[in-house]
């Protein structure tokens, strides 16, 4: 497994965020499967050349939101709830579509109700 971060020392986004979110990212479209082993946080920390503290909090967060599970000393993993997490929110979108549907709204109408909701939250 390669992993392809690249941290931007002159990004205005944090290298943990860096870190989080290509790692999210990669998980999300199936680069890193569910199973897959990362890097232990001294060598990614290592490879990107920054702290390890900054790639402990991205794993930190990463194992929060479900997308890895940390295992001790055995390392961290891509874990199998994060594809189950997206399975249920491609159910849940088909279930707002016939929602929509069956109350006769416009799916543009519907787009931006979606896009209102996420931006309150």
């Amino acid at each position: 497994m390669t992993l392809r971060l690249h941290i931007d020392p002159d990004s205005p986004v944090p290298p943990f965020e860096q870190v989080r979110s290509a790692l999210a990212a990669q998980i999300g479209d199936g680069r890193l499967p569910a199973g897959t082993k990362l890097p232990t946080v001294r060598a990614l920390a290592a490879d990107l050349g920054i702290a390890p503290n900054t790639v402990a909090r991205a794993y930190r967060e990463l194992e929060a939101a479900g997308l890895v599970d940390t295992r001790g000393r055995a390392g961290t993993f891509v874990s199998a709830q994060g594809n189950a997490a997206r399975q249920r929110a491609a159910e849940a979108a088909a279930e707002y579509v016939r929602i929509i549907d069956g109350l006769g709204l416009d799916r543009a109408e519907a787009l931006r109700i979606v896009q209102a909701a996420l931006a309150r939250e």
